[in-house]
């Protein structure tokens, strides 16, 4: 299981664990398609919540769906025009559906419907229909709909063939697809535009940039901002009327204030909104529902400005919270004791809130390909000031964990020793990286005085440097008899043994599979996983820290030697914290492009070559559960059914009848 914020799951270690006697009989997997394997989710905290909470959750969700095509848009200037024309298509044609071209429309149509878009959900590529263009003006007559020039032509030939383009040496905006800025933007306009922005308070800088399109209008550079009345703003106007009916069944005050505010940002669009509602949001800790709603990630953003549209619907996991709060509660600890710079360390971590949650319902960015846990705000002097909350996505987990075996893990373990340990100790190693990453990680270290916020020291390597600061610090953890000492293992140097083999088996070999041969990594969590294991395998070298094996004509990770492992991670983390705090622009590329970029070819295509025995789909994703509410004469909730969709195309035409709020074009 790989974790970071806004991270994606793979099915590669699928096959630690056993399903409980609670999930024996639910049936996790709805169907399988390309490289993708959609599952569904349950929902076990609902028979827990009063009918009012359950209101709230339901209100929440509905607003999350009314936002939904805004992620389209946002992915893509043209994937509205496409997915409309398409859906006309599939749910009108009435010709010959068994030939191979109608299995290939479809095909496409599904990977089309889990990307948001042409573009791969992950890699970025865009997707290649496997059906000519003759076949699809075909289509496009017999069912009489209309899809013409830039948008009929960009399915079939080499234009934006990247959504995010991280590369150096390019304009990244310029070569990236994805709707942020107009055609005639780039990377100097982005950095000249937002360089001129002085925020009122410069110890509180505003996210500049978060909720807008920059374009170019006569020859100026102008923002176009998502609100009520804005861009967006026929979605928006739908999502204010959900969260208008959700402040009114509020857990609390601070909930209910939270809210408000929120609703106040959607109307206005202000950023200064959007940091008092994040504000009022970290402090609202008390209730058992909780969401995110909003643009957020800027991992869609070559330059690290704009957020994607993502939603979450949360209920607290009441088990495992109590569990696992106790990371929060030592934070301070896990602060004074890091390998840090001493300047570099926080003298007093505050409000890092941790909850196992259930998700309940998922939109944007966030569906179908979800992260396994968030931790946010974002905005770096929320978190010194207020702190963050984190979560893991407990329900979501369960599910991967439940959906079947793959048998990739077996096939790349170095031993039947490593297999054994992974079985026994992976998923709870799973579970504390993801929590260590979050609480701890992202927490942890702060900016030295005057510099920056890294999205502008930093640039594009920024999200990057991030997951992997905060990956090494739960690396860092890991192999640390503290873990048992808060009770929170029963082994803990079997169990950091089970995480370091499992990182670096991934880092350096597995993710791989994700990769057409002759690519670079992209994305941003795969290049910060490889850019720490391959420094450290470097670096560990002289000493044989870890060894590369090769049996059999097949590639193997040994760690040789984990405490000096350890101490490796510890030496990178001091040294990201100090190119964070610093602002060290020449550093982080350095680190990056030397370490997290190039591929190495002659293990990329043997990993490919073993993949090959494995039909179970590298990526997953969900259907939404299906919330629909009993009413009585008088039109009030009297209670709610929740009903597990049958197929995926059944909830994206759902989806695509009821929450379709934005023209084509916006």
């Amino acid at each position: 299981m790989f974790f970071s914020c806004g991270e994606k799951k793979t099915d590669e270690t699928a096959d630690n664990t056993e399903a409980t006697a609670k999930t024996e009989n639910f049936d996790y997997n709805v169907e399988q398609f390309g490289d993708i394997k959609v599952l569904r989710y349950q929902i076990p905290s609902w028979d827990n919540l009063t009918l009012k909470e359950q209101k709230l959750v339901y209100y929440l969700t509905q607003a999350g769906l009314e936002g939904r095509d805004i992620m389209w848009d946002q992915n893509y200037r043209h994937n509205l025009t496409i997915r409309k024309a398409f859906e006309n298509i599939y749910t009108t044609y009435s010709g010959d559906k068994d030939s191979k071209d109608w299995k290939n429309f479809e095909m496409y149509m599904k990977r089309l419907w889990f990307a948001n878009g042409i573009h791969h959900h992950y890699s970025n590529d865009k997707m290649t229909p496997e059906f000519s263009a003759d076949y699809l003006k075909q289509l496009l007559a017999d069912t009489n709909t209309k899809l013409e020039g830039e948008a009929f032509d960009v399915l079939f030939n080499d234009k934006d063939i990247k959504k995010v383009n991280q590369a150096k040496g390019v304009d990244n905006v310029k070569m990236s697809a994805v709707n942020f800025y107009g055609p005639n933007v780039g990377n100097a306009d982005v950095e000249k535009f937002y360089k001129g922005k002085e925020s009122p308070n410069p110890e509180k800088p505003l996210s500049y940039g978060l909720n807008s399109q920059l374009v170019k209008e006569n020859g100026k550079l102008v923002e176009r901002v998502y609100k009520s009345g804005g861009l967006y703003g026929a979605a928006i106007d739908k999502i204010i009327m959900w969260l208008e009916k959700a402040q009114g069944v509020a857990e609390n005050k601070a909930q209910g204030d939270a809210l408000g505010l929120l609703i106040k940002y959607y109307k206005t669009g202000d950023l200064q909104t959007w940091d008092d509602y994040n504000v009022a949001w970290t402090a609202a800790t008390e209730g058992n529902i909780d969401y995110i709603n909003s643009f957020i990630e800027v991992y869609n953003d070559p330059m690290g400005y704009r957020g994607s549209y993502e939603t979450i619907v949360q209920i607290k996991d009441f088990d495992m919270s109590e569990k696992m709060a106790v990371l929060s509660e030592n934070a301070q600890w896990f602060e004074d004791n890091s390998p840090l710079m001493e300047a570099h360390k926080k003298k007093n971590v505050v409000g890092v809130s941790y909850k196992v949650v259930n998700v309940a319902g998922e939109a944007g960015d966030a569906s179908p390909s979800t992260p396994i846990g968030v931790n946010l705000p974002n905005a770096n002097w929320i978190r010194a000031e207020v702190g963050s909350k984190s979560v893991s996505l407990g329900n979501i987990i369960n599910a991967y964990n439940n959906a079947g075996s793959s048998g990739r893990l077996k096939e790349f373990v170095n031993s039947d020793e490593e297999y054994e340990m992974e079985k026994e100790y992976g998923q709870l190693a799973d579970k504390l990286h993801t929590a260590l990453h979050e609480v701890i990680g992202h927490a942890s270290g702060q900016l030295n005085p005057g510099v920056k916020e890294t999205k502008e020291t930093l640039k594009n390597y920024a999200s990057t440097l991030e997951e992997g600061r905060a990956d090494l610090v739960g690396l860092y953890y890991l192999y640390n008899p503290k873990l048992q000492e808060l009770g929170l293992v029963k082994d803990w140097k079997k169990t950091g043994m089970t995480a370091y083999d499992g990182y670096i088996r991934n880092g350096l070999m597995t993710q791989l599979i994700r990769l057409n041969l002759g690519d670079d990594v992209e994305e941003a969590h795969m290049r910060n996983r490889q850019w720490v294991s391959a420094w450290v395998f470097e670096k560990g070298a002289k000493d044989n820290v870890i060894e590369k094996v090769s049996r059999d004509g097949k590639t193997y990770f040994q760690i040789n030697d984990y405490e000096k492992l350890h101490g490796l991670f510890g030496e990178l983390l001091r040294e990201t914290q100090r190119i964070k705090s610093e602002g060290d622009f020449a550093a982080v590329e350095a680190l990056v492009e030397g370490y997290g970029v190039k591929v190495d070819q002659a293990i990329h295509a043997e990993v490919l070559e073993r993949n090959k025995q494995f039909t179970s789909a590298p990526y997953s994703g969900f259907v939404n559960p299906v919330i629909t509410p009993s009413m009585n004469d008088n039109g009030e909730i009297t209670g709610f059914d929740i009903v597990q969709p049958t197929t995926f195309e059944s909830q994206m035409l759902d989806y695509a009848k009821n929450y379709s709020n934005l023209p084509a074009k916006n």
